[in-house]
């Protein structure tokens, strides 16, 4: 349980009273935070250590990666948030953190437009028949369906001819381009290819009965904020899918291929499903490939009653 007095306590601080609005919704590193308060590392986890201590934040290890959540009660977050508003920094700490989001989202759709150039050309981890078979196993009978971070439509198009309809979400205008292509030549006339972000994609709320992250969630910001995306927009009683790569510690993919988290691991997967809601939750590793470095593919389904 955690003191009031002490988080009070620590709130008057201002370098702490920083860090947790800078953390306020969004899953940072000890480097990108360096990048936005323009401070040593030394002092930064300094702070993040005594937060920790009291559980103002929490870690999530990614590799040789550390980043911190935020996990204040609305009542203290509303009171920092005042209290940060006074700080001669809070504008620029906006800012500054506005630069690194755009950064990440970037780097990231530089990789998969040059992806959609050698389209087919490429191996690409985790994207195995046998997780792929695993996953279209529990999305049969479903009318309509959203595959979030759709790249070239790949699952989409798999999945269409079983639906009524299927929205593509990609971030890519030249995948979202390639992948409109791909549906009018295979005649896939209830195929559509949206331009957007997978934690705010551009669906109506409660109108999807199936959700779909296929390789897609490890290149999120914010992991659960996609997450929590997704329950938006499905129907009470619809269910989402989630394949990705189990945690591994193969760091040159940040480079490689754009990724962020270098996977998750069924725990970590599920707390965050039920944090949001999510029911009947279920987990499980369905392929591990036969070639260094043995990616292995997890997949979760779970149900928005």
């Amino acid at each position: 349980m955690k003191s009031i007095l002490k988080t009070l306590k620590l709130l008057t601080e201002p370098t702490r009273l920083r860090i947790i609005n800078i953390l306020n919704g969004e899953s940072l590193s000890v480097a990108e935070l360096q990048d936005i308060l323009g401070m040593g590392q030394s002092s930064i986890s300094t702070q993040l250590a005594q937060l920790r201590k009291e559980e103002i934040v929490v870690d999530t290890r990614s590799g040789k990666n550390v980043f911190y959540t935020l996990n204040l009660e609305e009542e203290l977050l509303n009171v920092a948030q005042r209290a940060w508003r006074e700080l001669p920094e809070a504008e620029e700490d906006k800012k500054a953190l506005a630069i690194i989001l755009e950064r990440r989202k970037n780097r990231a759709q530089a990789y998969f437009d040059d992806v959609a150039r050698r389209l087919g050309k490429d191996y690409a981890p985790g994207r195995s028949w046998k997780a792929l078979a695993g996953a279209l196993l529990r999305i049969m009978h479903f009318d309509v369906v959203a595959d979030l971070g759709a790249g070239e439509g790949f699952v989409s198009q798999l999945v269409s001819p079983g639906a009524k309809k299927v929205i593509a979400v990609d971030n890519s205008p030249i995948m979202v381009k390639l992948g409109q292509e791909l549906a009018v030549k295979h005649g896939l006339d209830n195929l559509e290819y949206r331009l957007g972000d997978i934690e705010a994609p551009p669906i109506e709320k409660e109108s999807v009965d199936l959700a779909m992250f296929s390789q897609a969630l490890h290149h999120a910001n914010n992991p659960a904020k996609a997450l929590k995306a997704a329950w938006d927009i499905l129907k009470p009683g619809g269910c989402l899918v989630v394949l990705d790569l189990l945690q591994h510690n193969q760091e040159e993919a940040r480079e490689q291929y754009a990724d962020l988290w270098l996977g998750f691991t069924p725990m970590h997967l599920e707390s965050m499903l039920h944090e949001i809601g999510f029911e009947n939750i279920h987990t499980e590793v369905v392929d591990k490939e036969k070639e260094a470095p043995y990616f292995q593919t997890l997949m979760a389904s779970a149900w928005k009653k």
